[in-house]
């Protein structure tokens, strides 16, 4: 059993790696469309996306470092739920505008659910969780 999570922990830090690494690259060369969904009570939103897309790279390399992958998976899913906010309200100018398409409403219908999803992906990588595949800490597999 532990070699199988190995295999899907793997594969999963490579493609979180991937998925943050293109997400932080995008926010760096095109900031407007995060700028679009960034909530007004955010200060500097300008600053704060260029420093998110810095930190999804980060997070990014560090996820594919041994050392650091804990660090990186613990930072990623506090990432994850700090830029919440931006996905709901990305969902509510969305479906809230006038004759919003059934794309609108299925790319919010299933992303803002995955969010907790993200969350444990990071967790799962990061080695700091093994559920639902291990009982007891998330010290399992290397």
């Amino acid at each position: 059993m532990t070699e199988r999570i190995d295999v899907w922990r793997t594969r999963l830090t490579i493609l979180l790696a991937f998925v943050f690494g293109v997400g932080g690259v995008l926010h760096l060369l095109i900031p407007k469309p995060f700028l679009s969904i960034t909530p007004e009570w955010v200060p500097f939103p300008g600053a704060v996306i260029m420093l998110t897309g810095l930190c999804e790279i980060a997070g990014a390399a560090g996820l594919l470092v041994p050392r650091l992958r804990r660090m990186a998976g613990l930072g990623l899913a506090l990432y994850a739920l700090c830029v919440f906010p931006a996905n709901i309200k990305h969902a509510s100018d969305s479906l809230g505008g006038p004759d919003p398409s059934l794309w609108q409403w299925f790319y919010h219908f299933v992303r803002l659910p995955l969010q907790p999803v993200i969350v444990w992906a990071a967790l799962f990588t990061g080695r700091a969780v093994a559920w639902p595949f291990a009982a007891g800490s998330g010290k399992a597999g290397p």
